[in-house]
This record gives structure tokens, sequence and C-alpha cells, in this order.
């Protein structure tokens, strides 16, 4: 599995009150518009097709699902999340998106749907702060089926949290985070959330699933992508590109 199920909060109370990552990590939202952004700039080749197709990999509440949509009119989205209560949000905000037919949200485990799904098949992958939370060996073989599922020439837009590889400094980065979190949720009196966002970060930071940033790049260039880019980063939070050759 992606998460250990003792270990999922966003289950609970995190992934009903997900706007709440806004507050804590303003990041998340402007990574989400970069990534969409990302897409919207790329082309596959030199004759732009008329449908792309797109899969989405942890899309909550529909945050980054939005920028991704708005860019790129020609894009129709599968967006998978393993959380019903983000997707039961994902669906009431993107409703109008949802009738358009422009996107399908779809509760499923990300490596299973992967597997489900034929060889270059998609144009475009993409994820916003969601593969940081699998477990290290469940990433690797779900990042070896993104590459498997793209069509050549295809594209793997993530934006997400890539631990700094000096120890030390990204030590100093996450307690710099926990610190502003306490200040965040102490000024609106929700210690509940805190505890449950604490929690959370201690799976991220866990030797199992913490994911750094040089070894994270070499493994996508080992699998078969090329290039491989990091196109932002302000601290842990980094926005990378990997394409599968043409």
């Amino acid at each position: 599995m992606s998460i250990r199920e003792d270990e999922n909060l966003f289950t609970g109370p995190i992934g009903a009150e997900y706007r709440m990552l806004e507050l804590i990590c303003p990041n998340a939202a402007l990574l989400a518009r970069r990534v969409g952004e990302r897409v919207g700039a790329w082309r596959s080749g030199e004759r732009e097709p008329e449908r792309l197709l797109g899969l989405e990999i942890g899309c909550g509440t529909g945050v980054s699902t939005l920028p991704l949509l708005a860019e790129r009119d020609n894009l129709h989205l599968v967006a998978i999340d393993s959380s019903a209560k983000m997707l039961d949000q994902a669906r009431a905000n993107l409703a109008e998106w949802v009738t358009a037919g422009r996107v399908e949200f779809v509760e499923a485990d990300a490596l299973e749907h992967l597997r489900r799904q034929q060889d270059a098949s998609v144009d475009v992958v993409v994820s916003n702060y969601a593969i940081h939370n699998f477990l290290d060996d469940y990433r690797r073989e779900a990042l070896a089926e993104v590459f498997r599922v793209l069509k050549p020439g295809g594209i793997f837009v993530n934006g997400d949290r890539y631990a700094v590889d000096d120890r030390a400094e990204h030590l100093a980065l996450t307690q710099a985070e926990v610190r502003r979190w306490f200040e965040k949720f102490a000024a609106i009196g929700r210690y509940d959330l805190l505890e449950d966002w604490v929690a959370h970060l201690f799976s991220d930071e866990s030797p199992e699933h913490i994911m750094y940033l040089t070894p994270a790049l070499e493994h996508l260039k080992a699998s078969g992508f090329s290039p491989v880019r990091v196109e932002y980063r302000d601290g842990v939070d980094t926005l990378l590109t990997a394409a599968k050759p043409a």
C-alpha cells in the first residue's frame, strides 16, 4: 500500500479539512498553479492533438486539478485519490468540470490504478503533494508504472516535498516549519488539527517515506526518464518534470 492504514490521516480530520494545508503550507497552492502552468505550456510534438489524456495522482479536494483543467482546454483528466472524503469535496468543488466531461474523479489506490492502464496510453501524469506520502518501495514501483503508461514524448510533472540532501539543513527547515504550524493553529485554536498534522509529518520524515531530492532525481533517470529537471525549489517545496523520450 502507499501508506500504512494506521498512518493514513487523510481519511480523518485532515482529509475533511484539507483546506487548512493552505494555512500551514502556502507553497502547496503555489505549486498547484505552477503544475497547471507547466502542463499548459507543454507540447508533445509539432502538432497539438485534439484531445490530451491526463492522469492526476492524489488529487485531494481538487485544488491542483482546477489549474490543470483551466490551463489546457484539450486536457481530459482522470483524477484519483484513496480518500473518499477528499474526493467528495473535489466533486463538489469542480462539479461543472465533471458535468462537462473534462474530469472523472476515481477512488483508487495509485499503484493498482496505474497497473490497470495500458502501455503508452496517457499523455501527461501529474501529482501535487501526494507522492512524498508513499512508502519508498511503493513509490519506486509507482514511478516505474508512470513511465510505462506514458506515451513516448509524454511528461510527468510533480509538485512535492523533496527533502534537502544535507541532513542538518533539512532538520533546521523542518523545525522551522513545525514552529510556524504551532503559531498558525494556535491563532485559530485548532490544536486538534495541529496534532494530526504533526503526526503526519513524523510519517513523512520517517526513513521509509522521506524523499531526498538527489536520489529521487537519479531514480527517475534510471527509470528511463530524460530529461529530468528541477524547475522550482523553495526549501523542500519543489516542482520537477520528467519526460519519456519520444
